[in-house]
């Protein structure tokens, strides 16, 4: 007779790689969140491939890096400005509803851009003017965005919504990039324009399709300012939160610029083209997607503000080392962990923030880190400009990674005060993320 002790062992093992990829991607098992990840990755390749075709356009039409760096400052800053407003609105209004709206716009600005490159009069104040505008929109997307995710997926799979949401940006950001730098070398920016006014109809229609139960939401009867300056208090208030936006809005501000930067390195330190600029930035897009799919796998909270520290300082390492490269498969291959530190710590600080905010106040919240995380850039991408007209590309990007390093030390000394009071916050929102609550807790900023 045959032995069937080994039946088991056999079963188990090939059903774990089933196993992770359930676990890895447990998010997409809500019909809600399938959707938004459908049409969200189609829109955003059409992002990418605006972004890498507005940089070359500019720096085409101009030369001149001071330009990209106010190009870049005009789509930001309002990001910074307007974001509290955003965020008041995400948590008094239809979240659905504000991310349809601005979406809707999106594809309008992205069309007017298209129809002025392709009929041939195009000038940069009209870049800046409908990168301005565009930043305004963003103002009001990015929290509504951020704080719709636990909507559709609920608490139990919001830190895994995150990582695949995350996943999918750094997706597009390697194909988007690519497709770019094809069209762009062969028939013109106008078209990528063209093509990411078109890839909003997914994203919309993706919403449109969503049965979300209505969230109950609280009137305490405040003023919009009163409403504004409560999720002010509550951030400066919660020192894991706080510690974990400061940190995030310092790297913004030094070292994320860098990427302003990449015609510059695409065109000058390299000697290529827009081919060569969409190579680079879809190299750090496979880092960062490695990154995303990397947190993903996680099931849990633990360890993920050490993960923020160290990576951090990865990033700004790594950013060192590719600011003096001359070679071009060398930076390709730098831009790669690049990318994965840079999305690990973001995600990570994304995942921890979400986890210890409650949700009346997850609109305003997810406001500030928005006015962090690209509030902060404009300010550094005008600063980069500046600074690379004055001593060079290669120093300000190295300048900005040793910015990276000094505060992933700074944020590090911190730690072991900031274990206790983010272990109440998670405990309060009853976040497990797929581990027993107290265990993920307890080592959640270890």
């Amino acid at each position: 007779m045959p032995d069937d002790s080994a039946a088991p062992a056999v079963e188990n093992s090939s059903s774990a790689p089933t196993s992770r990829w359930r676990v890895m991607f447990r998010a997409l098992q809500h019909r809600n969140f399938q959707l938004f990840f459908g049409g969200q990755l189609i829109s955003l390749i059409g992002t990418w491939m605006d972004t890498i075709a507005e940089a070359w356009l500019v720096y085409r039409l101009t030369g001149s890096s001071l330009l990209l760096g106010t190009v870049a400052f005009a789509g930001q800053i309002p990001v910074f400005l307007l974001a509290p407003l955003g965020g008041m609105a995400a948590d008094r209004w239809n979240r659905r509803t504000i991310v349809i709206t601005t979406q809707s716009c999106s594809m309008v600005l992205a069309g007017i851009l298209a129809a002025l490159t392709l009929s041939g009069r195009v000038k940069v104040w009209e870049v800046v003017m409908l990168a301005a505008l565009m930043g305004v929109v963003n103002a009001f997307d990015i929290p509504a965005r951020q704080a719709f995710l636990v909507e559709m997926v609920g608490r139990e799979d919001l830190m895994n919504a995150i990582a695949l949401n995350s996943s999918m940006f750094n997706g597009a950001r390697v194909i988007g990039p690519a497709i770019a730098g094809i069209l762009v070398a062969s028939i013109g920016e106008g078209w990528c324009f063209f093509a990411n006014s078109v890839s909003y109809i997914a994203v919309i229609a993706g919403l449109a399709l969503m049965k979300i139960t209505p969230r109950i939401i609280e009137h305490r009867g405040e003023s919009a300012l009163e409403h504004i300056a409560e999720g002010f208090r509550f951030v400066r208030r919660t020192m894991p939160i706080f510690s974990l936006l400061l940190l995030l809005g310092l790297v913004s501000l030094v070292a994320m610029p860098y990427s302003v930067l990449m015609p510059v390195f695409a065109a000058r330190i390299l000697h290529g083209n827009a081919r060569t600029l969409g190579t680079l930035m879809g190299a750090t897009g496979i880092g960062a997607l490695t990154g995303a799919l990397v947190l993903a796998s996680k099931t849990g909270l633990k360890g993920l503000g050490s993960w923020v520290a160290f990576c951090c300082a990865g990033f700004g390492a790594a950013l060192i080392l590719f600011s003096f490269s001359h070679w071009f498969l060398v930076s390709v291959a730098l831009l790669v962990p690049v990318g994965f530190f840079m999305m690990v710590q973001m995600a990570s600080s994304n995942t921890l923030i979400q986890a210890m905010v409650p949700d009346r106040l997850r609109g305003r919240t997810m406001a500030v880190y928005s006015m962090m995380f690209m509030g902060m850039a404009p300010l550094g991408s005008l600063l980069a400009g500046l600074l690379a007209d004055h001593i060079g590309a290669q120093w300000t990007v190295a300048l900005g990674g040793l910015g990276a390093i000094a505060g992933s030390v700074a944020f590090g000394r911190q730690l072991p005060r900031l274990r206790v009071e983010a272990r109440q916050l998670i405990l309060a929102q009853g976040i497990a993320g797929g581990e027993p609550a107290g265990n993920m807790t307890t080592r959640a900023l270890e």
